[in-house]
């Protein structure tokens, strides 16, 4: 798979180090999350990949090219912050200011307008949107350049739920169109929806990088219930496949050992041969944000 941008040891110290000594790959065509709290340099590693703020030390590429310079920039849509648009004019005459700087034809104006859900509303003022429609509009902005690669930072910030599902929608259609993305945000369910990928920061360090349903070497979890649990607890334990077995309400939740292959029709079949019959019998996988959870309390106990 083609490197988009292959990040080396990038450090940025402040007063007190914001980014620590960080590496990472994007690949084309995917979606990228970088994930974190507030404050765990997000925002700063964008800036140094886009030359708005210089690094303390490390290296990047884009497309194999050493640093940011203007012909790059050119290959990148990036919103970083709120765009100044004109409040009283409309989303159109901005667009057409905006592409007079990036030296776009104006008929890209209206496609880009289509993809992200504003063509009907191209001739109404910008102060009559709401923030959802701002945000709309930012990405159109950036997308009118056609760039190979889109830099989002917070996208969904301060959004409404039905805002938050509509900047999705348009992140995935942009995706499918093979533009590779790179989504900084500090909530984990729009990453785990969204992305393909995930570069976990904590207070400037990378804990995790790789895909996100491989973020952590977990085979996940059986819910499982039966007429007589007691038995069905012993069973579990006795089968030698799982870390823990415990009782929550009336499921009993068995966690599968990271070296266990499992299939629920395995495991129904072993238990039926000791004479238990269950009733219910789901395998899950866990959540993004109890991997998070996980890998955040390994990385303290590795410390």
């Amino acid at each position: 798979m083609e490197k988009i941008l292959s990040v080396k040891n990038l450090t940025k110290k402040f007063k007190r180090i914001v980014v620590n000594n960080i590496s990472f790959d994007v690949e084309k065509g995917n979606v990228y999350g970088l994930l974190g709290p507030n404050g765990s340099g997000k925002s700063t590693t964008f800036g140094m990949l886009l030359s708005t703020i210089n690094p303390t030390s490390g290296d990047w590429y884009w497309f194999g090219k050493k640093g940011t310079d203007s012909d790059t920039l050119k290959k990148i849509g990036a919103i970083i912050e709120q765009p100044n648009f004109y409040p009283y004019l409309s989303a159109e005459t901005n667009l057409k200011i905006v592409a007079e700087i990036k030296g776009t034809p104006y008929p890209r104006i209206d496609e880009v307008l289509e993809t992200v859900g504003l063509l009907e509303r191209k001739k109404d003022p910008f102060k009559t949107y709401s923030l959802g429609m701002k945000q709309r509009l930012a990405i159109a902005s950036a997308l009118l350049n056609n760039p190979e690669v889109l830099i989002l930072d917070e996208p969904t910030n301060g959004l409404d739920p039905e805002g938050i599902i509509q900047i999705r929608e348009i992140i995935n259609n942009i995706a499918q169109q093979g533009i590779t993305i790179i989504i900084a945000s500090h909530l984990l369910d729009e990453i785990e929806k969204i992305c393909s990928h995930v570069i976990v920061l904590k207070e400037g360090n990378s804990i995790y990088s790789g895909r996100v349903d491989e973020m952590t070497a977990n085979n996940g979890y059986f819910e499982l219930k039966a007429d007589n649990n007691t038995l069905l607890i012993n069973a579990l334990e006795e089968l030698q496949w799982f870390t823990s077995v415990k009782q929550e309400g009336e499921v009993i939740k068995a966690q599968i050992r990271d070296d266990a292959s499992i299939s629920a029709s395995t495991l129904n079949q072993k238990l039926s041969e000791k004479g238990i019959y269950l009733s219910h019998l789901v395998k899950k996988k866990l959540s993004l944000e109890t991997q998070f959870l996980e890998l955040v309390k390994n990385t303290k106990n590795h410390a």
